[in-house]
C-alpha cells in the first residue's frame, strides 16, 4: 500500500515520485528508464551525458580542438548527441510507464544549445525539463516551443516570483511544476543567496508555504511544488502530504538513486556512500561557478580549503591605512607587493612548508601553494573546455570576447574534468575528486533496508519509498 496517491505530472497519472538529476554522466538513459519503468518520474542529465551510439558502444569525450572555443563547441556537440541518445535508451526501457525529464544547469556553456539541439533531436521521447542553478527566464518559452512542460528550480517564493513576473505568466499552460530545492540539504549546487546563512538551516515548510502563497497570488494553486534536497523517508513528510495548506507536493530524490544497481557510479563510489556518517558532506562555495554546493569531504575538498586558509591580502602600493607596510618580494627582481608584518610572518611559515608559490586572486588577495599544484593549476586553467557560461576557475566566458574580464581564481578547480574523472572511475581516486552528494548521505549507513551492504535495484527503491519507509 502506498502512502502518497498518483498525481498528473506531465500529461500522465504517475507517482510523485522524481528522480533528481545528477550531471555529468551520473543520472543516465538506464537509472532514468528504469525510474519511469517503475511508474515515477526519470531524469535524464543533459550536461554532459554519455554519448551511446547505434551499436550500443561509449563514444569517448575527446577534445581536438586548439583553444577554449573550439573545445567549448565541441563539448556542446557532444553533449546534445549523449543526452539524445540517453533519452532513446531511457525511453525503450521506460515501456511506455512513467514520465521522462530532461535536466540541464542553466550555468552550463551553451546552455540554451543544449536544450533545443536535444529537444530537437529527441522529439517525442521527453515530457519534460527541470532546470536550475541560476534564472532561468527563457526556459518556459524553449520548452513551449518544443511542447514539453518545465519545472524550474528555486530555493525560494521571492526566486519563483520573479520568473513568473518576467516570462513564466506568458507560459503558463507548460509549468508542470515548481521544484523547491532546500538549499542546506541538497546535493550539488545550491540555491543559497548572500542574505542567508550557510551555518543557519531554515525550516523548509514555512519556505515553501512561502512559495505556494506567491503562487497563489498567480492563480498557480493546483500546480504541484515538488520537495527537493533531504527527502529520505515519506513518513518523515507526513504532515506534507494531503496538505490544504501546502498543496499538491511530490518528492523529488537525488542521492538514494545513486545506490542502485542501475546507477553508473563506479563500484568505489557506491561503497564509500554505505559507510558515510553524519556531518561528513560539506557545504562549501569552491565551486567555478560561484554557487554554494554539498559534496562528501574527502581530501579534495581539505586540499581546497587549505589552500584558501593559506591566503593574505596584499596591495601593490605600500598602505599604512590598512596595515601593509611590509614588504613581500614577489614575481620579476625587485618587484613585490605590501602586507601586513602579521601576514608578511604567516607567509614564512608557509614557505618553510613547502608552499612556496604565490598566485594572486580577483581579490586582491594571493594563496600559496606548491610549485606542483601550481603548475597543475595552470595547466587545468589552460585545458579549460568553456563547460559554464563563467567560470571564475578559468575567466571563460561562453560569450561576447569569452572572458569574464577578471583574473582566473586559483581557490578553484576544474569542475569538468574532476565530475568526468569521478563518474568513470579514472584520474586520481575518489579521496582527490570532487564527490556529490545530498547531507542525507549519512542515512544509508543507518537504514536497515541497506543491511550488509544490499543494493537494491531502481523498481525496488521505488517500491520502499512508497511503504513510506
Amino acid at each position: 500500500m502506498s502512502i502518497v496517491r498518483a498525481m498528473n505530472i506531465s500529461g500522465a497519472e504517475v507517482w510523485p515520485l522524481v528522480e533528481g538529476g545528477k550531471g555529468v554522466a551520473v543520472s543516465n538513459g538506464q537509472s532514468a528508464g528504469a525510474w519511469a519503468s517503475a511508474g515515477g518520474v526519470g531524469t535524464i542529465s543533459g550536461v554532459n551525458a554519455d554519448w551511446i551510439d547505434g551499436r550500443g558502444d561509449y563514444v569517448p569525450l575527446v577534445f581536438k580542438g586548439r583553444d577554449r572555443q573550439e573545445r567549448h563547441d565541441e563539448l556542446i556537440a557532444y553533449s546534445i548527441n549523449g543526452a539524445i541518445s540517453q533519452a532513446r535508451i531511457a525511453h525503450d526501457l521506460r515501456g511506455n510507464e512513467g514520465r521522462l525529464h530532461l535536466n540541464v544547469l542553466w550555468e552550463m556553456g551553451g546552455c540554451e544549445r543544449v536544450l533545443r539541439g536535444v529537444l530537437e533531436g529527441a522529439r517525442g521521447l521527453l515530457h519534460g525539463v527541470t532546470c536550475g542553478a541560476g534564472m532561468p527566464y527563457r526556459l518556459a518559452q524553449i520548452c513551449a516551443e518544443f511542447g514539453v512542460f518545465y519545472y524550474p528550480i528555486v530555493s525560494s517564493g521571492r526566486a519563483f516570483n520573479a520568473l513568473w513576473r518576467r516570462s513564466y505568466h506568458k507560459f503558463s499552460e507548460w509549468l508542470g511544476a515548481v521544484v523547491y530545492e532546500d538549499p542546506w540539504l541538497a546535493g550539488g549546487h545550491n540555491g543559497l543567496s548572500n542574505s542567508e546563512d550557510p551555518r543557519q538551516p531554515e525550516d523548509p515548510y514555512d519556505r515553501v508555504l512561502e512559495l505556494r502563497n506567491t503562487m497563489r497570488k498567480a492563480g498557480l494553486d493546483e500546480v504541484p511544488i515538488v520537495m527537493a534536497g533531504g527527502v529520505w523517508h515519506l513518513d518523515d513528510w507526513s504532515d506534507w502530504i494531503d496538505s490544504d495548506e501546502l498543496g499538491p507536493i511530490a518528492f523529488q530524490f537525488g542521492t538514494r538513486p545513486l545506490l542502485t544497481r542501475e546507477s553508473p557510479i563506479p563500484e568505489e563510489w557506491k561503497q564509500r556512500l554505505l559507510n558515510l556518517e553524519p556531518g561528513d558532506v560539506l557545504l562549501h562555495r569552491f565551486s567555478p561557478t560561484g554557487f554554494y554546493s554539498s559534496a562528501v569531504k574527502n581530501d579534495f575538498l581539505a586540499e581546497l580549503t587549505a589552500r584558501s586558509e593559506r591566503q593574505v591580502a596584499f596591495s601593490d602600493e605600500e598602505d599604512g591605512e590598512n596595515g601593509r607596510t611590509a614588504f613581500f618580494q614577489h614575481g620579476r627582481a625587485g618587484r613585490g607587493v605590501w602586507m601586513s608584518n602579521e601576514d608578511l610572518a604567516r607567509v614564512g611559515r608557509w614557505q618553510g612548508e613547502g608552499f612556496t608559490l604565490a598566485m594572486r586572486t580577483p581579490d586582491d588577495t594571493m594563496i600559496f601553494v606548491t610549485p606542483e599544484d601550481g603548475r597543475q593549476i595552470r595547466r587545468d586553467q589552460a585545458d579549460c573546455m568553456g563547460c559554464l557560461s563563467h567560470c571564475r576557475f578559468s575567466n571563460w566566458k561562453d560569450h561576447g570576447d569569452y572572458t569574464t574580464g577578471k583574473l582566473t581564481d586559483p581557490r578553484s578547480f576544474c569542475i569538468q574534468k574532476t565530475l568526468q574523472d569521478i563518474a568513470h572511475g579514472t584520474g586520481d581516486s575518489l579521496e582527490n575528486q570532487l564527490m556529490f552528494s545530498g547531507h542525507n548521505a549519512y542515512r544509508f549507513a543507518q537504514d536497515p533496508f541497506y543491511s550488509n551492504g544490499f543494493i537494491p535495484t531502481v523498481r525496488e527503491l521505488v517500491e520502499r519509498i512508497l511503504t513510506g519507509r
